[in-house]
């Protein structure tokens, strides 16, 4: 009798936080077309000879900032999220991780679960809401491996989970604990160009501003707020391009300056802590607030491996292999 398997996916991360690591992710990771979204031609000028040239000298020391005794945040809790997940399900199920740009790879993760005897393999990459920078390109990799592996399992993919209750009850909770009558909670989601939006509606893949959207609505509506009491932005911008709006930091700005007392910001784009939270929004956004009037902020940090969201994902892979579409 064969064996199932999972694979999980996550964006990746540098080695090092020394500038020629950071240099090698950045490479590998801008250079993917389904990250910017440019000719061939125009996307290698635009990365080797101006990105890769400055940017890797700013975020190294960003990185310095978070990085942990056990290595990268988001490499360290993607490891122990994995660890936590594999208790629950023993030998019946073998799960590994791979990170699509960076250490482990996508390959190193799919030879494991070959050499274990998988046979029935499910793809899931970490993100709950649906982008082709993140979850295409990781179910695009996964298939191009095993390919150049020669190793052909049954596939089945997860859903994507931006609404499903195994990810927004533990969300919500992990809110709530943190949350009172005097907080504002904002809603702060990875970015992505326009461009991207614009090619995602032509191709007729799924929407994501709808998905956040829905992850926001969803636990809006667990929590009992009001319309006054929560924000919505986007993170990370990169680049000269139009991004989705509003951007975090001005949405952080405005808020110090408006009188909000206690800010809480959440990032559900992310179930893993990484750059973007630790750094970006813990420390830069933090930063922005207090300089423009704000007092006490909060950021909520990732699930993780939360219990609550460890037996979520057990749901996720149940619903997954009972998923009849390949």
């Amino acid at each position: 009798m064969g064996k199932k398997g999972v694979i999980l996916i996550n964006v990746g991360t540098p080695d090092q936080p020394s500038i020629e690591s950071v240099r090698y992710y950045l490479r590998e990771f801008l250079l993917d077309p389904n990250v910017i979204d440019a000719p061939y031609v125009i996307r290698h000028l635009l990365v080797r000879g101006l990105i890769l040239r400055f940017r890797p000298r700013k975020i190294a020391p960003r990185y310095q900032e978070i990085w942990m005794e056990e290595g990268s945040p988001l490499r360290v809790y993607t490891s122990k999220m994995t660890e936590a997940i594999k208790t629950k399900f023993g030998d019946e199920i073998i799960i590994e991780y791979g990170m699509r740009y960076g250490n482990p790879t996508i390959r190193n993760a799919l030879e494991k679960l070959r050499n274990r005897g998988v046979d029935e393999l499910l793809i899931a990459p970490l993100f709950p809401q649906y982008a082709q920078a993140t979850t295409e390109t990781s179910r695009l990799a996964v298939n191009f491996q095993m390919k150049q592996m020669g190793w052909s399992p049954i596939v089945k993919q997860w859903n994507d989970f931006y609404n499903n209750p195994a990810f927004i009850d533990p969300l919500t909770e992990s809110i709530k604990e943190k949350i009172n009558n005097k907080s504002h909670l904002l809603f702060s989601f990875h970015g992505l160009p326009l461009s991207h939006i614009r090619r995602v509606k032509r191709l007729g893949k799924p929407n994501y501003v709808e998905h956040c959207q829905s992850t926001v609505e969803s636990v809006v509506k667990k929590l009992g707020l009001n319309e006054s009491q929560w924000s919505m932005s986007y993170q990370s911008r990169l680049g000269p391009v139009r991004w989705l709006t509003p951007s975090t930091d001005s949405v952080v700005k405005n808020l110090g300056k408006s009188g909000v007392d206690n800010l809480l910001i959440v990032s559900p784009a992310f179930v893993a802590d990484g750059l973007e939270t630790l750094e970006e929004l813990n420390i830069e956004a933090r930063k922005i607030f207090q300089s423009s009037g704000g007092k006490n902020m909060t950021v909520i940090n990732c699930l993780n491996d939360n219990q609550q969201w460890i037996d979520g994902m057990k749901s996720l892979i149940i619903q997954g292999f009972e998923n009849p579409r390949n």
